[in-house]
Parts: C-alpha cells; structure tokens; sequence
C-alpha cells in the first residue's frame, strides 16, 4: 500500500518528469477514504486552466464536492445506469480477464462512491450551440473539446502528486438530476466527473496497442508513409 504525502511532498512530486507522468498515468479508482488537502485538489485545477480552449474562451467552471450529502446523491445516480451496464459487461466480458478486472475495479468505485474523499466536476458555460460553425456536429466538437484538455492536465497533475484519479461520466447520466444536485443554472452543463483520492495500491506502467497498429497516413488504412 502506498503511503500518503504531506501536502509539500505532493505539490514537490510535479516536477515529475513529463514522460514519467505519461507513460504511468492510468484510471485509478480504488481510493483511500483519507482527506485530501484543498491546496492540492485547487492546484490540480490551476493546472488545468493551462490547457488550451476553444476560442479561449475559457468558459469552464470546476465544482470540488466533498459534502457527504452531495457525494451520496451523485453516487445513487452512479448506481441506477451501473446496474445494467455493469451486468451486460460482464456477460460479454466472461471470458475476457482484463475487461472483468476493469469491470471489478469500477464496480469497487460505483460501492464505494460515497467515501472517495473529492469529487471534481469540470463543467462548461453556455450551449454546445457554438456560434460561427458550419454544423451543429462541429459546434458540439468544439464545445466538449473545450474541457477535455483541462481534464488531461488535471489528471497528470494528480498522477504526479501521487493521487489516483479517474475520468467518470455515468454519474451524470440525467442531467437535470445532476444541474440540481450541485445547484448549476441552466447555463453551465456538468460535462465529467474526476474522482480524487490517495491510491490503495501503486501506479505502474500502462499497457496500451503498439503505435503501428493505429496509426493511418493521409488515409485509413495506410500504414506507412509513401515515397
């Protein structure tokens, strides 16, 4: 089991190298119920609103959860779309170990919401009517890809101070019941949740599909460049 950092220690551990942080950074979302300071949590958020925006626009808001009420509301609407996503992946997965452990691990997150010490909810002001676009499907690309970036440095920002982090979006499912829940107007939309955490376990090395395997030049289907 790994230990838990003083809050020096973890704002000390971002000058993890880059690759480092990289190369290790995976979906953890099995959590110490242990607090987490606010200046770490505020600090994983200061690094996100580095990342770039559309328009730079900047027209995020960050919500930090930490109140029990709010966490175990959040956590019934995780529970209601799990238990059937959960029991169709399972019976595809039933002989695929590396998606059953996958599944395990977010079934331990979906029991056990309410104790994961920091909820963060990225969200976006206005509609995904973004002005100025050909296509409604290019104002919605370009609304999401908004976030999605700052979610990415929040997630190596945790990775590097050593707190297990993961990338959730079930919770949000109905989101009138979610706009409701953290108390947002009608225009900011909660897009993702970042459960925080220190990690009942270690960080290692991800495994992923070698880069030759999804790789296309100019037109799929073309795996290699042309003289």
């Amino acid at each position: 089991m790994s230990e838990i950092p003083s809050t020096d220690e973890a704002l000390a551990n971002l000058s993890m190298p880059l690759l480092d942080a990289m190369m290790t950074q995976r979906a953890i979302r099995r959590v110490k119920p242990d607090p987490v300071d606010d200046a770490i949590v505020v600090k994983c958020i200061e690094l996100a609103l580095r990342a770039p925006t559309g328009s730079n626009g900047q027209n995020w808001e960050f919500i930090v959860v930490k109140d029990q009420r709010v966490k175990d509301q959040l956590g019934k609407r995780y529970r209601q779309p799990w238990s059937i996503y959960g029991a169709l992946g399972r019976r595809q997965a039933a002989n695929d170990e590396s998606m059953l452990k996958i599944l395990k691990a977010v079934e331990w997150q979906v029991e056990h919401f309410s104790e994961i010490p920091v909820l963060v909810v990225p969200c976006l002001r206005g509609g995904t009517r973004v002005p100025y676009v050909p296509t409604p499907f290019v104002g919605e690309t370009s609304y999401f890809g908004s976030i999605y970036p700052s979610v990415q440095n929040l997630l190596l920002a945790a990775r590097a101070m050593g707190l297990g982090a993961s990338l959730i979006t079930m919770p949000l499912w109905n989101v009138t019941s979610a706009r409701r829940i953290l108390g947002l107007p009608l225009s900011v939309t909660p897009i993702c949740v970042v459960p925080l955490g220190w990690p009942r376990g270690r960080y290692g090395p991800t495994t992923r599909k070698p880069v030759e395997d999804v790789v296309h030049f100019d037109t799929y289907g073309n795996r290699g460049l042309t003289t």
